[in-house]
């Protein structure tokens, strides 16, 4: 069974054909007008010219990969150059080949081919041994930057004595077209060089980070969204298990991807939307930038494909952009049929939030769904759940004592979009016994509201983002205006850097996080005030396992 397939299309959302994932649609957060210098600092590939201001060191724009265009499209990034003199680093670099509206950095450049930089940001003052937190930006794997301005580590790393590195790299047909079956062995990693972009972004962060004060051997990779799958699949892989010690998969649960034979079809579909016949695939790599995204947002259009999300299962059918089972960088699925033994021991945060729904429906302008009665509950899912619907309505209000039809509804889709796949994620990591999982969900309830109506959108999706990164000063971000919100990303940002520090999340003031097991399932419930619940949503929990018994 394949529940509200036609409500929220989590295939599109991370494999790359929705382009209002992760911070997508963030507005731009006010920068504060401090104080500024500029700083320098060298790394192996020469010197690097930063700004300090507000106590904290930035580097931006700085290149960790040589070009990717030409004759190089398609192909494994190679690390970049040495250089001599002192290179700018003041400002952000090229974001990957996308629309110039579904990036969201401060004076940001148009998007390019050429991507593959990332942003520092360290305390200022000096210091060594600083926990590093290598963030991948969300969109999918179509859209998005490491440079939105909701996502600005300067806060964390002020607050928390942490290093922050966020990351460019390949997006849609330039990180994910496959070219194996028709390049043969010179091509045959194609089919993942976003996620080997990353790799190689890694790597430039355990040759250089102690410069900036970080620890290469205690590093965390985390992201939201398209940036929580792509972390999913980095915590997977054997050949990056050296590079990080643990990880946060944040609204992105990846149990299963996609295979090299649908990639293929993929491959020719996109050869055919240029006019170019499979034997002359290498006119490719000649087609100008504009028409390789034109192409792609064609291709998508024409093959949106199923949601084949429940679980967090990727179908990538014909015409989506996404991470491959290709024998060697992803030699396996994910977390399927077991969590990864190359990361056994390494500890793993995961959760998501209360209504990620909302996101969605907010997003879509579905209005009606947030006013739902109960005759208009029961109309929606329906057609979906057939004659179980009275008792899968009956279940989710078990679990949610005095929620209205439309939390119900919203409540639905959020399990089926990300809390079926998490909950799996966390129980194959926790049957390997060898490193903690901890599990979250967000309840902290954004009043931002939706355009031209009084309904607050509440704890949606991607509204952890200025939580986690404590930008939420802006009341223009995801997070919305209420004073509270300060409290909530206090909590949020502390609990984040902490694991990043130890291994074991907490904050000043909240309860002891216990690790979660399939016993007691103990959750953590992140708001301005936190509280452990064990088996939060369990009624729910079961329900979905017996509505989709295969899983």
């Amino acid at each position: 069974m394949k529940p509200f397939e036609n409500d929220i299309d989590r295939r599109r959302l991370l494999a790359g054909g929705a382009a209002v994932a992760g911070s997508l649609i963030l507005p731009l957060v006010a920068v504060a007008d401090t104080p500024s210098e500029t700083v320098e600092i060298e790394v192996a590939e020469g010197r690097l010219r930063g700004v300090r201001a507000g106590g904290v060191d930035a580097y931006k724009g700085v290149p960790y990969g040589a070009s990717v265009s030409g004759a190089d499209r398609f192909k494994p990034a190679k690390p970049v150059a040495p250089w001599t003199g002192v290179r700018d680093a003041t400002r952000l670099g090229t974001p990957t080949l996308q629309d110039p509206t579904t990036v969201y950095g401060l004076n940001e450049p148009a998007p390019g081919e050429d991507c593959l930089v990332l942003n520092v940001w360290t305390p200022a003052g000096g210091g060594k041994g600083k926990p590093v937190m290598f963030y991948s930006h969300g969109g999918g794997y179509t859209t998005g930057s490491g440079g939105s301005t909701a996502q600005d580590g300067s806060n964390l790393a002020r607050e928390h004595d942490v290093v922050v590195v966020a990351h460019n790299h390949r997006l849609g047909v330039l990180g994910y077209l496959y070219l194996g079956e028709l390049g043969g062995a010179e091509y045959a990693g194609s089919g993942n060089q976003g996620l080997s972009d990353i790799v190689l972004a890694l790597k430039w962060v355990a040759r250089n980070i102690e410069a900036f004060g970080g620890d290469p051997k205690n590093v965390t990779i985390f992201g939201e969204s398209g940036g929580g799958a792509k972390t999913s699949c980095l915590y997977a892989m054997p050949s990056t298990a050296p590079l990080f010690s643990k990880a946060i998969i944040q609204s992105g649960p990846v149990v299963r991807i996609g295979t090299p034979d649908v990639a293929a079809q993929t491959t020719r579909f996109y050869l055919q939307e240029l006019g170019i016949a499979p034997a002359d695939w290498r006119k490719v790599l000649d087609v100008p930038a504009p028409q390789i995204l034109a192409a792609q947002k064609a291709l998508q259009a024409k093959h949106p494909g199923d949601s084949g999300g429940w679980k967090g299962i990727q179908s990538l059918n014909p015409g989506s952009y996404g991470p491959i089972v290709d024998g060697d960088l992803l030699p396996h699925h994910p977390f399927d049929p077991t969590a990864p033994a190359s990361a056994a021991d390494k500890p793993l945060m995961i959760g998501w939030l209360d209504s990620e729904a909302a996101f969605f429906a907010w997003t879509s302008k579905d209005v009606e769904a947030f006013r739902l009665d109960e005759a208009g509950l029961k109309a929606r899912l329906a057609p979906r759940l057939g004659d179980k619907t009275q008792a899968v309505i009956d279940t989710l209000r078990s679990d949610r004592p005095g929620a209205t039809p439309s939390d119900l509804y919203l409540a639905a889709l959020s399990y089926y979009a990300m809390g079926a796949g998490s909950v799996v994620t966390a129980e194959r990591k926790a049957v390997q016994g060898r490193a903690p999982v901890y599990v979250y969900n967000i309840a902290y309830r954004s009043n931002r509201k939706m355009e031209g109506t009084d309904i607050e959108l509440g704890a949606m999706h991607a509204s952890d983002i200025p939580l986690v990164f404590n930008t939420v000063a802006s009341p223009t971000t995801l997070a919305g205006d209420r004073a509270d919100r300060f409290a909530a990303a206090k909590n949020i940002s502390a609990m984040w850097a902490n694991f990043a520090r130890s291994g074991r999340p907490s904050a000043p003031g909240q309860p002891a996080w216990p690790a979660y097991d399939l016993k007691s399932r103990q959750t953590m419930v992140l708001d301005v005030a936190c509280t452990v619940v064990p088996d939060r949503f369990g009624a729910e929990r079961a329900l979905w396992s017996k509505l989709d018994p295969a899983g």
